[in-house]
């Protein structure tokens, strides 16, 4: 048990612990993207509480538990992970049925927004029976309030959360031609190995403002807000910003401003690509007239 956490679960107790928490009852616990002091006071008592912790990583979620000195034993602790959730979640139901409290978490922030607990929040209720969120860290939106974001073009408000483009370039590209016609905010979230491909997918987006944040919340913590078509630039500038995960935000276009312009794409292509290879390609993302993007692919390779 970490020194620093050792008042925390009494504090927890003391505020918390005379709120009702019905048995038999599926409570969504939001964790920490970094910073373990980012837990609420309810989420220690839940955790300390339940019967079962139901996670994505049992051993990592063990070291977190044991962090805060919540002590669970090994039987206590169930997988549930992108790639067993439709099964995992008969065995949740199954203990709830038993008038179990189960607690899940995902490996950070809040459950069923980019990581497992959908599925298993859909299948406890076609059981009949009730999930419980508690609130708390998302890497969503702390970089939306790191953003700053006035109002988007044509007075439109808001964003949409997107979560991870194709790891495909071609179908990544595509994303991007998509979402350069959104006029709300758009939030991304990405790997560090696939950063720089990300980057150059956004680069039509040209004078489009990217918040990026990297490692939020943790000790290398770093927020930038660059053009899209200079974040490749940003990243080449030191080595250390390929390291960590990101969450990104696409400002809105401001009002009057033009879409990304299918020439960033075709030219962007004609760097990797021969000429047809290119324009057939343009032609899939756009969805633009081969002719039409035959014959600018033909000026921009004299110009």
């Amino acid at each position: 048990m970490s020194a620093s956490f050792i008042s925390a679960l009494s504090a927890a107790k003391e505020a918390a612990g005379a709120q009702h928490y019905p048995q038999g009852a599926l409570y969504l616990v939001a964790t920490p993207i970094g910073n373990l002091a980012d837990i609420s006071l309810r989420a220690l008592h839940v955790l300390a509480l339940a019967d079962t912790v139901a996670c994505e990583d049992t051993r990592h979620t063990q070291q977190m538990l044991r962090a805060y000195g919540i002590d669970k034993s090994s039987g206590q602790l169930l997988a549930v992970h992108q790639h067993n959730e439709a099964q995992a979640a008969e065995g949740v139901v199954d203990r709830l049925r038993q008038n179990q409290r189960v607690a899940y978490v995902s490996d950070a922030g809040t459950p069923g927004i980019s990581d497992p607990g959908a599925r298993l929040v859909t299948q406890v209720r076609a059981a009949g029976l009730r999930s419980i969120p508690l609130p708390g860290a998302s890497s969503v939106t702390t970089a939306l309030c790191a953003a700053g974001l006035a109002e988007g073009g044509d007075g439109h408000s808001g964003f949409v959360f997107r979560g991870f483009l194709s790891s495909k370039a071609t179908e990544r590209a595509h994303e991007v031609q998509v979402l350069s016609e959104e006029r709300r905010a758009v939030v991304l979230l990405e790997a560090p190995h696939r950063i720089e491909a990300l980057a150059l997918a956004l680069a039509p987006l040209d004078t489009r403002l990217v918040t990026v944040g990297r490692e939020l919340t943790k000790q290398f913590e770093e927020i930038a807000t660059v053009a899209a078509g200079d974040f490749t630039a940003w990243l080449a500038a030191d080595a250390n910003r390929l390291r960590g995960e990101f969450a990104l935000v696409i400002h809105p276009a401001p009002a009057g401003a033009a879409q990304a312009p299918d020439d960033r794409v075709l030219k962007l292509l004609l760097e990797e690509l021969p000429l047809k290879t290119a324009v057939k390609l343009a032609a899939d993302i756009t969805g633009e007239a081969r002719n039409a993007l035959y014959e600018r692919a033909l000026a921009l390779k004299q110009g």
